[in-house]
């Protein structure tokens, strides 16, 4: 019985913080010893600084380039210093480093000090490219603007993410939060922005504000395929007497994991018949899910399967294998 452990679907920034707080395996170093193991991290190194550079001049660019010069906002620390600096004329790349500050230093003792440094750096750069460096205004639409604008701003802060540090200091804030008090970050990240464009819509204008929603909630989806990717998984309990057939076709045609376990049958209308039965739990890519229902179809009809979105995977078989 092969075994796939499958992750459960987790914020942003507990992710973030995950990734830079796996610790080096002492008992198993890489081919080469010490040698392989410093230009391991030296490549890793590498990596993450092209990725927050990256990141870094994406954001601006979407800021620049089309949120700023039609004065539409974006959500979370970013958005609060639009706001403020469309009111008091102050900067934005100096607003953008000052607000965040306060962020940084509790990201310092809620993430540790690595992950403040990375986000430090990485606001500055972004700080000193909104200062410097200038980009040409592309479009005069404002669909296009809010979509792109968006587009842009969340590619950069899903690169910076990637690389190890936030652009933006709203989801450390809240981490600490649901620490302390009810509700999701999810849940609180909403309530922020809920916040954010409301005084938008009031300082700015409603139309103004309702472009600025779409601008985040495309720059909101382009953070999750920037984090998730095209490899998103879903995990799949299947239950049906056939059950040594479909697990052949899992590990045998698709070359996936599978856990298989004995569980009981019959509490529904049929009462309490209480039929012996085994389940098996497989995750797979979105882009197997339909070909394995109608391989699994095709075998029992009257299988019962249980499908759920997962957002990331660590160890078994489902990441030893290209995607089709």
């Amino acid at each position: 019985m092969l075994f796939e452990e499958p992750v459960s679907p987790a914020s942003r920034a507990r992710r973030l913080a995950h990734q830079l707080q796996l610790p080096v395996s002492a008992t198993t170093p890489p081919p080469g010893g010490l040698a392989g193991l410093s230009a391991s991290r030296l490549g890793q190194g590498l990596l993450q600084m092209v990725l927050l550079l990256a990141g870094v001049f994406s954001a601006a660019l979407g800021l620049k380039g089309f949120l700023l010069p039609n004065e539409f906002i974006d959500g979370g620390v970013t958005g609060i210093s639009m706001l403020v600096s469309h009111v008091s004329g102050v900067s934005l790349s100096v607003l953008i480093l000052v607000i965040n500050i306060p962020f940084i230093i509790l990201g310092y003792y809620q993430l540790g000090p690595r992950f403040a440094t990375k986000t430090l750096l990485t606001i500055m750069a972004l700080s000193g490219a909104l200062l410097v460096v200038s980009f040409p205004v592309l479009t005069q639409d404002k669909l296009l603007i809010a979509v792109f604008g968006g587009f842009f701003l969340g590619a950069g802060i899903g690169l910076a993410m990637r690389g190890g540090g936030v652009l933006d200091g709203t989801e450390i804030l809240a981490v600490y939060i649901s620490r302390k008090l009810p509700g999701s970050i999810g849940d609180i990240i909403m309530i922020i922005n809920i916040m954010i464009f409301g005084v938008a819509a009031w300082v700015l204008s409603v139309e103004t504000a309702l472009y600025s929603i779409l601008a985040y909630l495309s720059a909101a989806k382009t953070v999750d395929f920037i984090l998730v990717g095209i490899e998103e998984y879903t995990s799949l309990t299947i239950i049906s007497f056939h059950s040594t057939e479909i697990r052949q076709l899992i590990t045998d045609k698709l070359h996936r994991g599978a856990t298989v376990y004995e569980c009981t049958q019959g509490f529904g209308s049929h009462g309490h018949q209480r039929l012996k039965v085994e389940a098996i739990f497989t995750v797979v890519t979105r882009l197997e899910v339909i070909s394995l229902t109608k391989e699994i179809h095709a075998i029992d009809p009257q299988a019962f399967v249980v499908m759920q979105s997962v957002s990331d995977t660590r160890g078994g078989l489902i990441k030893k294998r290209a995607l089709h």
